[in-house]
């Protein structure tokens, strides 16, 4: 599986992960079905807002072979932390309008082959200024009488990026490996474990996150200036992930619960656990209460501000070269937390609905970073589903 290419702010990934699980490989048998997919996410204080609608078309294409055909568009709106710290007398980060739409579409055809599921995946994403096409190969092999399965994928993507005062649009790559094995303990225990390997190259900076310099552009004359945030052109990153599922049948639920660490060569080392239950209630409705907590370390470049540092930026583009800076929150020590309610109503043998609210609280842990940089949000999400 390959994710679809991202927003322009990194906390609009909780908005993409729920089409993520609808478009992943499936150790389950597939069905023929329609969803139907819509998200609001709302910072509080005005910040970034999300409207995400989408569709996820599954077709059986005869004997062994399977079609998902996926679509979303996004429309944000809102303000987001431009880079720069507060100014004096005030505890408020500044802010920069954002306003964009993206429109997504994936699509996956998969091929049984008797103990092996073949998964050949494309993805195409535009945004006014960010364009990024993405294919996967994946692999499913059952063994030991289907009870162990292992996976092998390899992804790409190709994108572009539009930066402003820069003539041509800038590339950036990126080449992910996945290895994983799901084996099943007992009629009620499940158990995975997923490494995935990446790396990406070309403009991997944000061309709207800047930071500020007090410079002395005449003797004795000092101004708060601002510069484009200058990252490294290549990153790699290392993924580990383990799961486990099991199921009580006497109390008609189950608990989905995992654990993921994350290392990358900006010098980040992050941590997440989640944790869900699932209760039974009656023959038609399932409650599943969510909880999620991540953990991240600062990236090695990261500086709130430049004038704690002997760092003089160029009054040029970034020159890729070191030193490297950037005081976007999103690469400080941060940790974060996400719980949430999710509703199941099982309408008939053919359609299906569900609805979840969930809160997320982003906080910074350096004491340094001002409070006002970190968002907090509201998450309200809302599907539909008919099968055949």
């Amino acid at each position: 599986m390959f994710p679809l290419p991202r927003f322009k702010s990194h906390s609009l990934g909780l908005i993409l992960a729920g089409w993520l699980i609808l478009v992943s490989p499936r150790l389950a048998r597939a069905e023929n079905s329609l969803r139907y997919k819509y998200e609001d996410y709302r910072e509080a204080n005005g910040r970034i807002a999300v409207i995400s609608q989408g569709a996820l078309l599954e077709q059986d294409l005869g004997s062994g072979m399977h079609l998902k055909l996926m679509g979303v568009v996004d429309a944000i709106t809102g303000a987001t932390p431009s880079g720069q710290p507060a100014p004096a007398g005030s505890d408020q980060v500044v802010l920069k309008d954002l306003q964009d739409r993206r429109k997504a579409w994936s699509a996956d055809f998969s091929r049984q082959f008797s103990v092996t599921n073949i998964i050949l995946g494309f993805a195409n994403s535009r945004e006014s200024d960010y364009v990024s096409n993405g294919w996967s190969l994946n692999t499913l092999t059952d063994f030991n009488q289907k009870n162990t399965t292992l996976l092998a994928g390899i992804a790409g993507t190709d994108d572009t990026v539009r930066v402003l005062f820069q003539p041509d649009w800038l590339k950036k790559h990126s080449h992910d490996l996945i290895i994983g094995v799901t084996q099943l303990l007992d009629p009620r225990t499940s158990v995975s474990l997923n490494l995935t390997w990446g790396r990406g190259s070309g403009y991997l900076n944000d061309p709207y996150k800047q930071v500020q310099k007090r410079t002395e552009v005449n003797p004795g004359d000092f101004l708060n200036l601002l510069f484009d945030e200058n990252r490294p052109t290549e990153r790699t990153k290392w993924i580990a992930l383990a799961s486990l599922n099991h199921a009580y049948p006497e109390q008609h639920g189950a608990i989905e619960a995992s654990y993921r660490f994350y290392h990358d060569s900006f010098g980040t080392d992050a941590h997440t656990l989640e944790v869900s239950w699932l209760q039974q209630i009656g023959r038609h409705f399932v409650l599943k209460p969510e909880l999620r907590w991540y953990d991240q370390s600062a990236a090695q470049f990261y500086i709130p501000n430049l004038d704690l540092t002997t760092i003089v930026p160029p009054f040029s583009p970034p020159t890729a070269q070191a030193p490297f800076y950037s005081s976007d929150y999103r690469l400080s020590a941060l940790r974060t937390f996400t719980y949430g309610l999710k509703a199941i109503w099982t309408i008939s043998d053919k359609a299906q609905l569900d609805v979840a609210l969930a809160q997320y609280d982003m906080r910074g842990k350096d004491g340094v970073t001002s409070r006002s940089a970190y968002p907090r949000a509201t998450i309200l999400t809302a599907g539909l589903k008919f099968s055949w």
